[in-house]
């Protein structure tokens, strides 16, 4: 299972096994709901390293962007879901409305962001490169989607 951790704590843990040379890959997002686009996105993140951080949106960070009836699942299940993927390796919350500080304080190898970006249009992308790490797009089609589902369910 992936641990829990702060940013302090996961960048402890990163700095230790850096020393080791492995490759860090952060993948971030609300995961409300999760559906089969996180889990191709999630593992295809991990592929393209050794260590796979999630950062996960705060309830009040996802009300922010997606209004106040969401998130449909509270932050610490929503930590606890994603904790028991094979994929990832370590969680840490943020209330931030970008995950730009994360990316300052742990410094990935690897931005891996989901197929509704493109490589020119990741907010964080120009933060990512200014320290030598790169930006990789991947994941299936934005096919699926937690708003549609909840707009379904709305519907019925």
């Amino acid at each position: 299972m992936a641990r829990i951790g702060t940013l302090d704590e996961v960048a402890a843990a990163l700095e230790t096994a850096r020393e080791s040379g492995v490759v860090v890959v952060l993948a971030n997002g609300a995961f409300d709901l999760l559906h089969v686009g996180h889990i191709r996105y999630l593992r295809a993140a991990k592929a393209l390293g050794d260590l796979l951080v999630v950062a996960v949106n705060s309830d009040a960070s996802v009300r922010r962007a997606k209004g106040a009836d969401r998130p449909v699942v509270p932050e610490q299940e929503r930590l606890e879901i994603l904790s028991a993927l094979e994929a990832v390796d370590w969680l840490v919350l943020f209330d931030e409305d970008t995950v730009a500080n994360v990316i300052e304080r742990l410094r990935p190898d690897i931005q891996a962001k989901g197929t509704d970006y493109t490589a020119e249009n990741v907010p964080e992308a120009a933060l990512v490169r200014a320290y030598g790490g790169r930006v990789a797009i991947v994941g299936d089609p934005k096919d699926h989607s937690t708003t549609e589902v909840v707009e379904r369910l709305q519907d019925e």
